[in-house]
């Protein structure tokens, strides 16, 4: 099993254990504040390589490059005006932006999966320090193997991928609970090519005008992490918006829904007893995982309000639904 140290208690040899390992091509799980990421040198086509296997991830599907800071950000894409705007107000945050790659940049076109361009996020806390020491990118996808449940602790990294990996750094839980929203711009206009943990309404207000959802024709076009139809599934089959529940079911809510059975559930679990998106948000993957643990054939979902953090919410129980 893979090796679990604690940044909280052992900050240098986190650091020092991280970069020996990222060095030899080796990828480890590193905290976010989204997501625990499986982290790779994004210049390093083994490295790359290794991330593409240990998650049995298909290389059609491109990663998400992370940078230590702004500074870093621009010696590997082209920003635009929004871009940069967009890069200033949220980083580090829970924003990927997808923009042009600079020729040469050193990014390994497996990362990017041969496109032209790349997703870049600055991360905040150790995930940020440790790409600064390191001084090259780290690609770094949801660390659980491809299409299932996105890991939100230590524990849950371990569960799946410990046998595959050599090292999880631990730093708790992870605050957003999402993975990041993903945005490109083409110099007018911006489009949204996955909700996350920054709402649209945030975006909106940066850039003074509404987000463009892809139609149906683009969104073929995988462009960016998370687009594939079928993702963040677990083990049991799923049904969303329900307004019922079975005694062999069970049930996700979400704040005071009234759910016709609720009392008879094989099990029962809110994402917010208080009807608060964020804290849905966060506890989603943890919630799902557990629920999948009870054995039910079926996860029931509530509706949960398609607006703000919502919108990201119910964006990844659609693709965990979604025919496998």
């Amino acid at each position: 099993m893979a090796e679990i140290i604690s940044i909280p208690d052992r900050p240098d040899e986190a650091m020092k254990r991280s970069i020996s390992l990222l060095s030899n091509g080796k990828p480890i799980a590193i905290p976010t504040e989204t997501v625990y990421g499986l982290a790779a040198d994004a210049t390093n086509p083994d490295a790359i390589t290794s991330i593409y296997s240990t998650k049995g991830r298909p290389q059609f599907n491109p990663l998400i490059c992370h940078m230590a800071d702004m500074d870093m950000a621009q010696r590997y894409g082209e920003f635009d005006a929004i871009s940069k705007k967009l890069a200033e107000h949220f980083w580090p945050g829970a924003l990927t932006i997808v923009m042009p790659l600079k020729p040469d940049s050193g990014i390994h076109k497996l990362a990017t999966a041969g496109l032209k361009t790349v997703g870049i996020r600055v991360p905040k806390g150790f995930a940020a320090k440790l790409i600064g020491q390191f001084d090259r990118p780290l690609a770094a996808p949801s660390a659980n193997s491809s299409g299932k449940i996105s890991p939100t602790t230590a524990e849950h990294v371990q569960a799946d991928l410990g046998e595959k990996i050599e090292l999880i750094l631990d730093n708790g839980a992870c605050d957003v609970g999402v993975e990041s929203t993903i945005v490109k711009s083409d110099g007018k206009s911006v489009y949204l090519l996955r909700p996350g943990g920054v709402s649209a309404d945030e975006i909106e207000a940066v850039i003074g005008k509404k987000l463009l959802r892809l139609d149906g024709a683009q969104d073929n076009k995988i462009e960016a992490p998370g687009m594939l139809t079928s993702h963040y599934a677990p083990n049991a089959q799923m049904r969303l918006n329900a307004s019922a529940v079975n005694s062999n079911e069970t049930l996700i809510t979400f704040g005071h829904a009234e759910i016709t059975g609720q009392a008879q559930a094989q099990a029962l679990f809110n994402l917010s007893p208080k009807g608060d998106l964020a804290e849905a948000a966060h506890n989603l993957f943890d919630m799902l995982i557990e629920a999948d643990k009870t054995g039910a054939e079926m996860i029931v979902v509530a509706p949960i309000p398609n607006e703000g953090l919502g919108e990201a919410i119910n964006d990844r129980l659609t693709r965990a639904a979604a025919p496998r």
